[in-house]
C-alpha cells in the first residue's frame, strides 16, 4: 500500500487530511521564544496567530530534520508500505533535502523498499492541491511509480500567485530592503509575487492597493488556467474581505469550480504576515 506523506506547510484543513489518510509531519515555530506544538487533530486558529503577529509577537521558524523524516518513514516501510512524500520547495526551505537524506538512509536499511521524495516546487496550498491529486491516484489504484510521475509532472502545472499586504514580513525575510519596504508603506504598494519554475518566490510587478493586485492575479488565471470548471484553493494571512473580493471576481470571468478556502498556515504566514492573499490552480503553464 503506499502511504502518502506530507508537512503541515501543504496548509489543508484537517478534515482533508482525514479523508484522503495523509501522514502529515509539523514543520517547526516558536512565538516569543516559546516552541509551539502543532494540534494535527484541529484546525489551525489562523484568527489568534495573524492578530499575535500584529500585535508584535516574535516568530521563528525552523524545519524539519532528517531524523524525523527517518522515523516517520521506518513505521510504515515495517508494515510492508511505500512512502511517498511531497514537501515544500526546495526554493524555500530545505526541508525536501531533509526527506531525502532520511529516504536514503532508508533504502540502504531496507533495499526492497519503495521510498520517493518529491519537490513539490510550491508552498501553501500549492503543495495541498498536489496532495488531494496523489490521494486521487492512490484512490484509483494507481501503482507507486504512476503516482511519482504523473506528480513529477503535474507540478510544473500548479500556478501560485499571492500578494502581501504588510511589506515588513518581506523586509525581514531578506527578500526586499528595507528602503523599498518603507516607500512601499507609504505609497500603498503592495507586490505581486509567484512561485516560479524552480520553486522560488519571486516578484512579478506591483500594484497600489491589495484589491488591485487580486485584478492582476485575476489576469493570470484567465491567461493561464487550464479549466475553469476545476476546483481552486485559496489562502489568506486573516483577510476575508480579500477573499470574498478574489472568489468574486473569478465568478464574474468564469470560474465554475469549487474553492477551498483556508490561513497560511504558521510557518509560511511568518514571511507573508496578516493580510496576504493567495491563489493557486492547475495551468497550461506556471507563468
Amino acid at each position: 500500500m503506499i502511504r502518502l506523506f506530507a508537512d503541515t506547510a501543504s496548509n489543508l484543513p484537517v478534515a482533508l487530511n482525514k479523508k484522503y489518510s495523509v501522514n502529515i509531519i509539523p514543520l517547526c515555530y516558536s512565538m516569543n521564544g516559546v516552541d509551539v506544538q502543532y494540534d494535527l487533530e484541529r484546525d489551525f486558529d489562523g484568527k489568534a496567530f495573524y492578530d499575535a503577529m500584529r500585535n508584535g509577537a516574535e516568530m521563528k521558524t525552523s524545519m524539519i530534520n532528517s531524523a524525523t523524516f527517518h522515523d516517520e518513514f521506518e513505521k510504515v516501510i515495517k508494515a510492508g508500505n511505500e512512502v511517498v512524500y511531497i514537501g515544500l520547495s526546495g526554493g524555500v526551505s530545505g526541508t525536501v533535502r531533509a526527506a531525502e537524506i532520511a529516504a536514503e538512509e532508508l533504502r540502504e536499511k531496507y533495499p526492497e523498499a519503495k521510498i520517493a521524495v518529491i519537490d513539490s516546487l510550491g508552498a501553501g496550498l500549492g503543495i495541498g492541491m498536489q496532495v488531494v491529486a496523489m490521494a486521487k491516484l492512490i484512490e484509483e489504484g494507481r501503482t507507486f511509480e504512476e503516482v511519482v510521475s504523473i506528480t513529477e509532472e503535474r507540478k510544473n502545472h500548479m500556478c501560485q500567485f499571492f500578494t502581501v499586504d504588510d511589506l515588513s514580513y518581506l523586509k525581514k525575510g531578506g527578500r526586499i530592503s528595507g528602503a523599498t519596504a518603507a516607500i512601499g508603506t507609504i505609497l500603498n504598494i503592495k507586490p505581486l509575487l509567484r512561485g516560479d519554475e524552480e520553486g522560488h518566490i519571486v516578484a512579478w510587478g506591483k500594484c497600489r492597493g491589495i484589491n488591485k493586485c487580486i485584478l492582476e492575479i485575476i489576469k493570470k488565471y484567465d491567461e493561464l488556467v487550464f479549466d475553469k470548471s476545476a476546483d481552486v484553493m485559496i489562502i489568506h494571512g486573516d483577510n476575508e474581505n480579500a477573499v470574498d473580493f478574489l472568489t468574486e471576481k473569478l465568478r464574474e470571468h468564469g470560474f465554475t469550480g469549487n474553492t477551498t478556502v483556508n490561513y497560511f498556515e504558521p510557518v509560511c504566514g511568518c514571511h507573508v504576515g496578516p493580510g496576504s492573499v493567495a491563489l493557486f490552480f492547475w495551468g497550461e503553464r506556471k507563468l
